[in-house]
């Protein structure tokens, strides 16, 4: 964590300075603002997160309730979540109250005794196969208490402005808050109050039964399968040996997938309730707590559980929906979007592929940062029409994955004719439940590249997977992509040719034209009088050892000196060869040309370009297609 860059700090170093709309944040909901969030939930508490680091920004997020969420209905985290996480400077700190997946293990009934079940396998788990981060579960409700910290404490003080119902909005052809939106007060002294706001663009977080999304005209597309869940929350005296280890059990009686939680007591129970008749109408949801239990220990038999105390519990039915468009624009209408939708307001699903709030969390993400480019007048308003086009058809995907996961888990044993089937699915298809199969297509945000073998292990498209490397300047091992926040900023990764620093190379000459040419991207997309790396971020990456790296000898670029006291950062510069505490070499590990490669990464860590050193026009053409240069009027 790098502080003191305004000054001495003695307090607690993520809170950071206030400044624009932070410094005096009015108490009350104003009457205008650039941004208003609509519900407080993973989606929308991720993006204010991310809009409190756009202090020059009015953003606001309104929620019905009167408080904080006590007891969340989602648990698992992915580690893809994680990552994000380390972006907003909380991951430490949640992982060390979270309960770590290392295993799943599976149970069938016994071939010899069928009544009873017995343990056919045990698989550890995917995450820390494919991520330096490992699959979580945690209580919903730390996750936004988490994110309302980080919002809080950024510049922009935003904290969300409770008891306040979202009751409708009428999107205006004209005017600077041209989102009119109606609200009304429901708790407090106010209650009862109601009013019109208005918005330059608002976002939909606020769930299944988003009010939003019925606002702008959009309906989910999808239905309920015939298909009925119990689950419970709950504290447990029981004889069954894996009772804090996930577990798929599937018996003669039934299915559950048990899931431990955190704190080392709690663990989520989803119970199989069965088929649920055509002309039910619902009356499922009514199922009593002690038939769900009665239920579980049916399926568990011959083990027992005795439920001491239930923290909370409910019945669903498998819902499989995705709306029809996640913003506002219809279909054929040539205009930019104002009203956003994410989360549960756009897609639902099962419970049981532990998607829900992981992928909630990346619309926000995906929203956060290209709400912020625009209304700073970074980037043109046509950007946002980038949102729906990328994250609808993940959502679609999440689906189809979710579909036949359900499908999996709700089979009888006569259905199954290999006990091995559900586990091996599981660790077939790591990398999507794990968050890392998502792809975003070529667009004015993520290039066509025929540049691509030269960083083979990062694909265009999809998240920039980190690797250690060691810090020049301290020569500690550190992960590259820790070393990204959500800031808002690009990245540029150059990964430096063979010669040493100080010799002629091809990274020297790349570094002296992005500094100082009036063609390149930093120059001429970054505001006068701003940081040389407001909008930027450069980072080096040296073949050599860290100790064969003269930093003194790297280009003025990768050590400039930034903030009110114009101090040298020292954390642009690494090595890439194994030392004294790394053994991986990154240009190895994910297939990098030793000639050299500039990888560019997205705000919400995407890699948008790979590019030789050489391509320094394709490099400015990019930014430039859905940039501003600085100093021109924005286009919000």
């Amino acid at each position: 964590m790098q502080f003191h860059h305004h000054g001495y700090v003695s307090h607690d170093p993520r809170v950071q300075p206030a400044a624009g709309t932070g410094i005096d944040r009015p108490a009350d909901l104003p009457d205008e603002m650039d941004v208003l969030i609509v519900g407080s939930g993973p989606a929308g508490m991720l993006l204010a997160a991310q809009m409190s680091q756009f202090p020059s920004l009015s953003t606001r997020i309104i929620e019905r309730r009167d408080g904080r969420l006590p007891l969340g209905q989602a648990d698992g985290i992915q580690p893809r979540s994680v990552e994000t996480f380390q972006a907003f400077g909380f991951a430490e700190r949640i992982l060390a109250e979270a309960y770590n997946i290392a295993y799943m293990n599976f149970w069938t009934p016994d071939p010899d005794n069928p009544a009873n079940i017995i343990r056919t396998a045990r698989t550890d788990d995917y995450a820390l196969k494919i991520s330096e981060f490992p699959h979580l579960i945690v209580n919903q409700a730390r996750v936004l208490d988490y994110f309302a910290e980080a919002a809080a404490h950024g510049p922009g003080r935003i904290v969300p402005d409770y008891g306040i119902e979202f009751l409708g909005l009428t999107v205006r052809d004209s005017g600077d808050h041209p989102v009119e939106v109606r609200v009304r007060h429901v708790a407090g002294d106010r209650a009862g109050e109601e009013r019109t706001v208005r918005a330059r663009y608002v976002a939909g977080c606020d769930g299944a039964r988003s009010g939003v999304r019925e606002a702008i005209g959009r309906r989910h597309v999808g239905g309920i399968s015939a298909h009925a869940w119990g689950v419970m929350d709950v504290l447990v005296n029981t004889d069954f040996p894996d009772w804090r280890t996930k577990c798929a059990i599937n018996a003669q009686a039934g299915n559950i997938l048990h899931i431990p939680r955190e704190g080392g007591y709690l663990s989520r129970v989803y119970v199989d309730l069965g088929a649920v008749p055509e002309n039910d109408d619902h009356r499922v949801r009514a199922t009593p707590i002690d038939e769900i239990i009665r239920r579980a220990n049916e399926i568990l038999h011959p083990y027992t559980l005795d439920v001491k105390e239930v923290a909370w519990h409910s019945v669903y039915e498998v819902g499989h929906r995705v709306t029809d468009g996640f913003d506002d624009v219809a279909d054929g209408e040539e205009r930019t979007p104002r009203v956003f939708l994410t989360g549960d307001a756009c897609h639902t699903h099962s419970a049981k592929a532990g998607q829900g709030m992981n992928v909630s969390m990346q619309d926000g993400f995906n929203l956060g940062w290209k709400l912020g480019a625009v209304l700073t007048g970074r980037s043109h308003a046509s950007l946002l029409s980038t949102y729906s086009a990328e994250r609808r058809p993940v959502a679609q995907q999440l689906i189809d994955f979710d579909k036949e996961w359900s499908s999996l888990m709700a089979r009888k044993p006569g259905e199954i004719s290999d006990p091995q089937e559900l586990a091996t699915y599981y660790l077939a298809t790591a990398e999507f439940p794990s968050g890392f199969m998502t792809q975003y297509p070529p667009s004015a945000i993520v290039a066509d590249s025929p540049h691509q073998a030269l960083a083979a292990g990062f694909p265009i498209g999809k998240r920039f997977a980190s690797a250690e490397v060691v810090l020049v300047s301290d020569g500690n091992a550190v992960h590259l992509g820790h070393h990204a926040k959500a800031d808002g900023r690009w990245r540029l990764y150059a990964f430096a040719d063979a010669p040493a620093a100080g010799e002629p190379s091809q990274l020297a000459s790349w570094a002296q034209w992005l500094a100082s040419s009036p063609d390149s991207p930093l120059v001429r997309h970054t505001p006068a009088g701003a940081d040389i790396d407001a909008v930027f971020d450069v980072k080096a990456i040296y073949q050599q050892r860290f100790e064969d790296v003269d930093l003194t000898a790297v280009p003025d670029l990768f050590r400039p000196c930034t903030g009110p006291l114009g101090l040298t950062d020292w954390e642009k510069v690494f090595a890439a060869a194994p030392s004294t505490w790394t053994r991986t070499d990154i240009f190895a590990e994910r297939e990098l040309s030793r000639d050299g490669v500039v990888v560019v990464v997205r705000p919400d860590q995407y890699v948008a370009h790979v590019l030789p050193f050489a391509a320094r026009d394709e490099l400015a053409e990019f930014f430039a297609e859905s940039m501003i240069a600085a100093g021109r009027p924005g286009a919000a």
